[in-house]
């Protein structure tokens, strides 16, 4: 709920009040409700507060503890009070009143560095032990928070945000060129495999799922945070399996809900954003206050040219669930003023680092401008979902029936998964197959895809950024065929920079606009739930994501719960809304193909070649997702990004 700031000498120098008004000053462009900052000697925490929870308002932050000898700056929301409460023995009469950063504080003064373990929600923090003479500070798991830091000698200065650490006048500005070769040479939407890494040389950032603590000028980190090895759960039937969910989901939706502003949540036509929009209306309902939800759409004259089984336009489903579950105020924006261009040096300015979500980048930025303008402070979202709730790849789960010859269960699956999204069984066998039986692929080899090397060769050299990619498993050819998903989605859980782009970006808007991004998705609790679900409980009787399905039940119109064949797709009017503007952006490439700088990061042959083509083809709107036009974009928004920097 902040922007947190931290200055901290250890040679005993104390920290000029210049240093301090510097980088408290670099906050000023984000909205506040209270500016407090706690400063002795060589040391200096500050706190630039948005107060969204009721235990909030009015909370001194920093906050010295007198008794215990420790001060505390942090940037927090913790959803398990209760829990914490209860572990940690607080009286009854005292628990409304305790906002987050005094529980965090008592939860170290009990378990230490062994605290962040002990707590779900949003976080980054930073306390001072005094007695121990030590800086010890944490990132929640996922890193929805951002903490960046600076260290040089006895000096170590940190902040949620890139820019105030920079206006110190002994940190040079320098340029990262490990991180920008990570993310030209990852494919996808992940930018360095490196999480402690950023695009500015002597600026690091502290990990999604680490804590750190620095002692006698000696900085330690380490991982706090690992999901692996999740006991199965082994229930008796399918209702009990759904009861469950139902239960720790609805908490986790519950939790986000704490705010003494209205709550809103982005809505889509699925089912992750309808299951936690249906719960938290349900909560709200009992509080007699409205949910708000906001939803993107394209704009007037949009063709929707994506496949039969895909829609752009998904106000039908979303209206659906907005009829069914009620007690919701829905409002539809197209954002027709915006497009990808005219979004860049803004989203810049704030992310402070390049980024990939162009696409998605008018609406994404829109629904939080929105929702600060609609008195939100609550943003609910099912971002992680895919991945947790509504997990249930149905072919991969149908190649293990194959393997373990259970040919019978097989076919009345393929049997019941035709009749519901159309098409015979069997031809559906040999794809199953080489999913199944990777060996089939080697011996008979299908159609792969080869991410383009839009990194320059000398770069790649530089940084043996492939090798690096390569220890993380990252590949550069992808195939259709995923022989073993699971282990996959596993990886995604275990690896800290699968969840470093979204984290970031949604701590910096949420911090633009004051409006905290929340996803219940993304619970602790929810995906170790998840993870400990047998598979079969996600492919049941023809359908994929069935544990979710059969969960929302009277929570969800069946149009939305039981859709199959049509599913949504954001960012098909990308190009559509850049044709008015084609022009400046041909010709502000013609200008990126000759900048010496993009030379040194770029293969350039790559980059002039996907030019000239998309120059020739011209503003075709079904070329939004083109791998060539995202190159084009990358290359843009990084020289953009270059151009803020000097």
């Amino acid at each position: 709920m902040s922007a947190i700031a931290c200055i901290y000498q250890s040679n005993k120098e104390p920290v000029p009040i210049e240093y301090i008004n510097g980088m408290m000053g670099s906050l000023q462009k984000y909205p506040s409700d209270d500016i407090q900052v706690w400063h002795k000697e060589n040391l200096f925490f500050g706190c630039h507060a948005q107060w969204i929870t009721p235990e909030s308002i009015g909370e001194q932050l920093p906050y010295y503890d007198y008794e215990r000898q420790l001060v505390i700056t942090s940037d927090a929301i913790i959803d398990n009070r209760k829990e914490l409460f209860n572990l940690l023995k607080i009286e009854t009469n005292r628990r409304k009143m305790i906002p987050d950063s005094q529980l965090i504080l008592l939860a170290y003064c009990k378990w230490g560095q062994e605290c962040p373990k002990y707590l779900i929600g949003d976080f980054a923090f930073i306390i001072w032990d005094q007695r121990q003479h030590k800086l010890f500070g944490a990132r929640d798991f996922s890193g929805s928070r951002t903490l960046y830091f600076h260290r040089q000698n006895n000096k170590f200065a940190f902040c949620t945000t890139i820019a105030p650490i920079l206006a110190l006048p002994y940190v040079n500005k320098l340029l990262n060129d490990q991180w920008i070769a990570e993310f030209l040479a990852i494919p996808g939407m992940n930018d360095a495999v490196d999480t402690s890494i950023t695009p500015y040389q002597n600026i690091e950032q502290v990990p999604p799922g680490h804590c750190f603590s620095i002692k006698e000028d000696l900085m330690r980190f380490s991982r706090y945070f690992s999901l692996t090895n999740e006991k199965q759960l082994d229930l008796k039937t399918n209702e009990e399996y759904e009861e469950a969910f139902r239960h720790i989901f609805q908490n986790a939706v519950t939790a986000r809900l704490r705010t003494h502003h209205q709550v809103g949540a982005h809505l889509s036509g699925g089912l992750d954003s309808g299951a936690v929009v249906s719960f938290a209306s349900k909560a709200l309902k009992k509080e007699s206050k409205a949910l708000h939800t906001f939803s993107s759409i394209p704009p007037s004259g949009f063709k929707d040219w994506t496949s039969k089984n895909t829609i752009a336009d998904e106000r039908p489903y979303i209206q659906s669930t907005v009829d069914y579950v009620g007690n919701i105020q829905e409002k539809y924006y197209d954002f027709a003023e915006t497009n990808p261009l005219s979004e860049i040096d803004e989203l810049l300015e704030y992310i402070e680092i390049p980024y990939k979500f162009f696409a998605n980048s008018n609406w994404i930025n829109g629904i939080f401008r929105e929702s600060s303008n609609s008195g939100v402070g609550v943003l609910l979202n099912g971002g992680r979902g895919n991945l947790s709730v509504s997990w249930g790849p149905v072919f991969n789960y149908y190649a293990v029936l194959l393997k373990k010859l259970k040919w019978i269960r097989l076919y009345r699956e393929l049997n019941q998964y035709s009749k519901r999204v159309g098409g015979n069984r069997l031809r559906r066998v040999p794809y199953i197959s080489r999913i199944a039986f990777p060996l089939i692929n080697r011996v008979f080899p299908t159609e792969t895809f080869k991410y383009p090397t839009i990194i320059n060769q000398e770069l790649a050299k530089k940084t043996d950024v492939f090798s690096k990619l390569e220890e993380h498993g990252i590949q550069q050819v992808s195939t259709p065929y995923h022989p073993n998903i699971n282990k996959v989605r596993r990886q995604h859980f275990e690896e800290a920079y699968t969840w470093n782009a979204t984290g970031t970006l949604g701590a910096k808007l949420s911090l633009r606009y004051s409006v905290w991004k929340r996803d219940p998705t993304n619970d602790l609790n929810v995906i170790r739930f998840c993870l400990s679900i047998p598979d079969k409980q996600f492919v049941q009787d023809g359908f994929d994501r069935s544990l979710i399905r059969r969960s929302m039940a009277d929570y969800l119109p069946d149009k939305v719960r039981l859709n199959q064949s049509i599913r949504g797709v954001q960012g098909a009017d990308c190009i559509y809304r850049m044709t008015p503007h084609w022009d400046t952006f041909t010709n502000e490439l013609e200008s990126v193909c000759t900048n010496p700088i993009i030379n040194e990061l770029f293969n350039m042959d790559v980059l002039k070649k996907t030019f000239l083509k998309i120059k020739q083809q011209g503003p075709k709107p079904e070329l939004s997702f083109d791998i060539d036009y995202q190159i084009l974009m990358y290359s843009l928004i990084i020289s953009r990004f270059l151009k803020q920097f000097n």
